[in-house]
């Protein structure tokens, strides 16, 4: 069995929490980015994008998605708000895989947006395997227009997720996967 086989059976995700810096060097983001957008992409549209989030740049993020989030919840408690200044801060670093769809005769959106799940993905994989912690998050933030547009997203934009990516402070433990019996149908 190859190692690539090897290593896509047993990646696993790592909760932000659970990263610690350092994060990955100039070399290796220029690495993980090229190929995050090395995926299929029917038209050759590039329908993506990525928005690094590195050092201050976390912090900064942080205080659009605070003030978003008391603006929307007048009632939340200063720990509340805290929590969401933080959001971004965990990992060393935070790449936001953006949908940019374009208009095409033969490329539906929906295949576009697909190709930004892809992209996401192949960030996720190369972060790991370069030995780093990495996780495709959501969340709320990544459905709020404000907080989107507070970070830099157009209107005809969507965020595919924020890609968490730092050094692993805790052993990997698996989760349960599914049976292949309950997943799978033959035609």
């Amino acid at each position: 069995m190859s190692d690539i086989i090897e290593f896509m059976k047993t990646r696993r995700s790592v909760k932000p929490r659970e990263m610690t810096g350092p994060g990955p060097s100039a070399a290796e983001l220029d690495t993980i980015l090229t190929i995050g957008a090395r995926v299929p992409d029917h038209g050759k549209l590039a329908p993506w994008r990525f928005i690094v989030f590195e050092g201050d740049g976390r912090a900064r993020a942080g205080e659009v998605i605070a003030r978003v989030f008391s603006q929307k919840h007048p009632d939340a408690t200063e720990a509340d708000i805290a929590a969401e200044r933080k959001r971004m801060m965990d990992a060393p670093l935070v790449i936001a895989v953006v949908s940019v769809p374009k208009s095409h005769p033969k490329v539906p959106q929906w295949e576009q947006e697909l190709s930004a799940g892809a992209s996401a993905m192949n960030i996720v994989a190369a972060a790991s395997a370069l030995g780093y912690g990495a996780a495709w998050m959501s969340g709320w933030i990544a459905y709020d227009r404000d907080v989107l547009t507070g970070l830099g997203l157009r209107p005809e934009e969507k965020l595919a997720g924020f890609i968490h990516i730092g050094s692993r402070s805790a052993a990997l433990e698996d989760r349960p996967r599914p049976d292949l019996a309950e997943i799978v149908t033959r035609f």
